[in-house]
């Protein structure tokens, strides 16, 4: 009896720690360390969307266990919940088939967020020189408040005991009378505007985010003015001061052993626009002086993504004086540009990032279309697949 119970005793293992939620792994690489601190050392390495169980937190640190039973510490702002994990599979999917806006790529390496925050989690990065595709645009307040999210399910309120009435008590008095209105009680139910107070504080700063798509499909937002537009230089030259949205290729010139693109760009006069481009302009390869040459611009408009070209041909979207919005469509002939017609436009919203709801966690069979799938079918019925 004395061996097995000394037998069972060296077996044992120690108790895991309950679980608590769940979370999965924000950064490429997460490093998980041994006691509450960045500089302590590291007990395991996890990769971005490895799933993780919460198994203990001291304030804004959170000891989490892996697949494998390893435990660790790690910062929350390293780590995801299942709804912003659900919404980054999602985004994935519905910029897989965007059109590209053109070819961007960065001085140095550049965080990719998870929302247009920059307190989001960071969960890949544009290495140097890397090339990603443009999909949208959108420009939300600098900072911004930090993403909602439920790492650890809220306990639930502890429910009050029922008081029993005890037989035989005094019931309580009588409810008095209500008092009667007062004699101006007409006056006092007018509706009055109130007056407007007035504020001394400063406009909310904003910030420009681009939505961006990797080589392998992975899609996140980065900071606009962290990245520049991949153009050749011989046609970037004029642009005037504007910053370049978007470019495309129309065709080909040849010119000897040589084939020149013929470019058409947006561009926008800065930063902080709630549209995409507010003009563009078409670019041909003169045969007779051998450079860029324009062949049509335009200025003064509010356009917006996506723009939509092939050879030959290309349309945007721009908004009128009225709200409403018309894509208009144009032809090259030689190396002249020519209206060919324009069809309203819908009117898109740019692209919100949905609440942590309950809904959003569910597993469902069929979700409903969103914008990007919405643009990607409008692109299909203009050009075809």
């Amino acid at each position: 009896m004395i061996v097995l119970v000394l037998l069972s005793a060296c077996n044992s293992k120690p108790r895991e720690a309950p679980k608590i939620g769940t979370a999965y792994a924000g950064p490429a690489n997460l490093k998980l360390h041994k006691d509450i601190d960045s500089k302590s050392a590291t007990v395991i390495t996890v990769h971005h969307g490895d799933k993780l169980e919460i198994v203990g937190q001291r304030r804004r640190w959170y000891r989490v266990r892996t697949a494998a039973g390893v435990e660790g510490w790690t910062s929350d702002r390293e780590l995801l919940d299942t709804a912003q994990m659900r919404r980054l599979e999602a985004l994935a999917k519905e910029t897989a088939g965007m059109p590209s806006q053109g070819v961007a790529t960065t001085f140095s390496d550049v965080n990719v967020h998870s929302e247009p925050s920059r307190r989001s989690t960071s969960f890949l990065q544009i290495k140097e020189h890397e090339k990603v595709d443009i999909i949208a645009h959108k420009v939300a307040p600098r900072g911004g408040a930090e993403p909602k999210r439920e790492l650890v399910p809220p306990k639930p309120p502890p429910q009050k005991p029922v008081k029993k009435e005890k037989v035989g008590s005094v019931p309580p008095p009588p409810v008095p009378s209500p008092p009667a209105p007062p004699a101006d009680w007409l006056e006092l139910s007018k509706e009055h505007d109130p007056q407007p107070a007035e504020s001394n504080s400063a406009p909310t700063p904003m910030e420009d985010w681009t939505l961006i798509r990797t080589e392998n499909g992975q899609g996140g937002w980065v900071v606009t003015s962290a990245l520049y537009l991949a153009i050749p230089d011989e046609v970037a030259q004029y642009a005037e001061g504007h910053r370049i949205t978007s470019y495309f290729s129309l065709g080909k010139v040849p010119d000897g052993d040589l084939k020149k693109d013929i470019w058409l760009w947006t561009t926008s006069d800065q930063l902080g626009e709630d549209h995409d481009f507010d003009g563009y302009r078409v670019f041909t390869w003169s045969l007779r002086h051998h450079r860029y040459e324009t062949a049509f611009i335009q200025r003064r408009e509010r356009g917006f993504f996506p723009v939509m070209a092939k050879e030959g041909e290309f349309s945007v979207c721009l908004e009128r004086g009225d709200g409403s919005r018309v894509r208009k469509r144009f032809v090259m002939m030689g190396n002249a540009v020519r209206a060919a017609g324009e069809k309203p436009c819908e009117k898109t919203v740019e692209i919100e990032v949905p609440p942590p709801d309950a809904e959003a966690v569910k597993e469902q069979p069929e979700q409903p279309k969103g914008l990007v799938e919405r643009m990607k079918k409008r692109a299909e019925g203009l050009f075809g697949k």
